[in-house]
């Protein structure tokens, strides 16, 4: 995969990749997806360097003769960019810098730098800033050549030291900030939810792994034009529509951002206010690349995520889309109960999609049901009441 050396390739978008195999068995995948990411992110990957350990390295991640390897290959290319695969620390993301003589970052930056080139919304880029900083104010530990300059005891502080404080204060202030504006967001939101709440209204989010057919679904569901594309992380804001189905039943859909193995705890904390939609929600359309022979792992990172933020109770419906690359028909499966619980469609070219429809109708029909008992039983319970004080009364009387 690596150019021929005599040719001049220095370009500022030019990267090299570099994964370790510990053994996980997860390892191919993973690097595929890591090639899917910097493709997303407009980079030209010129060179994919692999390797085999037990651990990693305390100082440079990988062993010494693989970096040497890497050095080389970045010599070869001219690469500015080297991607790891995987969570640097800080001394080692500065100790590879300084050998390679280029940038260095990992895979949780790759993903920040993507957030931030398609947040579109003011909500989404105060989200990715927030995202950004937090992972930048752990970066800042020795991570300049200046501050090898340092010397402790009072008067001996180099100025090294005191950038470093300047900017730790500087990103405390604007993570506060960052935050207090995005509160005001979220009570927003929560104004607006309480009032569909109020209102009785159905709601339903769209959930799945990136690059599943999740915006091409909503497309086609609400008619819509929010952007759909092969790439990963195509859609970042979260889009709410309504959707009127048969016999004039509604239902509040909205389409999410899509989860990914090892997405960064930073981003799913500072997304916490746009995933609220998902964590509210009265049913989750799981949508599943049926054409990915990793469908079954992607089903578990998506539940994984959808349980660390307090979503994996709220039922679901398995949607197994993209059935157009594979031979296979649309079709759907029923549960114990009679309800659909696994979907097969193309959302691309619509072949299936009023299956979806069907079973909207039948989730509000159920969940309806479940709020008409609710509300006899509370009605029951309040004329036990007043009966038992009425008799109260008549027997004091």
């Amino acid at each position: 995969m690596l150019p021929e050396s005599g040719n001049d390739l220095s370009d500022g978008n030019a990267a090299i990749l570099v994964g370790l195999d510990f053994g996980s068995g997860t390892h191919r995948d993973s690097l595929q997806e890591l090639q899917q990411l910097a493709v997303s992110a407009r980079l030209k990957v010129l060179g994919i360097v692999e390797g085999k350990r037990a651990h990693p390295d305390p100082a440079t991640y990988v062993g010494s003769g693989k970096l040497n390897e890497v050095e080389q290959v970045v010599l070869r290319t001219k690469a500015a960019l080297v991607i790891f695969n995987h969570d640097l620390s800080p001394a080692q993301q500065r100790n590879l810098s300084l050998r390679l003589n280029c940038n260095v970052i990992d895979r949780t930056s790759l993903i920040l730098d993507i957030f931030a080139q398609r947040a579109k919304s003011h909500e989404g880029k105060l989200q990715v800033e927030l995202a950004q900083l937090e992972h930048l104010s752990t970066r800042l530990i020795r991570g300049w050549t200046h501050l090898e300059r340092q010397k402790g005891g009072i008067g001996l502080r180099g100025p090294g030291e005191t950038q470093l404080e300047t900017d730790r204060r500087l990103i405390r202030k604007r993570v506060k900030l960052l935050k207090e504006r995005l509160a005001i967001l979220q009570r927003q939101r929560g104004v607006q939810r309480r009032s569909r709440q109020r209102k009785g209204v159905f709601t339903a989010s769209i959930v799945g792994y990136t690059n599943a057919g999740k915006s091409t679904l909503f497309n086609k569901l609400t008619r819509a034009k929010t952007y759909a594309a092969d790439q990963l992380f195509a859609t970042l804001d979260t889009t709410t529509r309504k959707l009127f189905l048969s016999e004039g039943k509604a239902v509040v859909i909205s389409d999410t951002v899509g989860f990914i193995r090892e997405l960064p705890h930073t981003l799913v904390a500072a997304f916490c206010a746009t995933l609220e939609e998902t964590i509210q929600a009265d049913v989750l359309l799981h949508v599943i690349d049926a054409s990915n022979p990793n469908r079954d792992e992607q089903i578990d990172e998506v539940n994984k995520i959808l349980k660390e933020i307090g979503a994996d109770a709220i039922p679901q419906l398995l949607i197994f889309n993209k059935i157009d690359l594979m031979e296979s028909d649309e079709s759907c499966m029923h549960d114990e109960y009679g309800r659909m619980s696994h979907i097969r469609l193309s959302a691309k070219t619509g072949k299936g999609v009023e299956f979806i429809r069907q079973a909207l109708s039948e989730a509000i029909e159920k969940d309806s049901e479940i709020t008409n008992k609710k509300s006899m039983r509370i009605d029951a319970l309040g004329d036990r009441v007043l009966a038992h004080d009425f008799f109260e009364r008549t027997e004091q009387g």
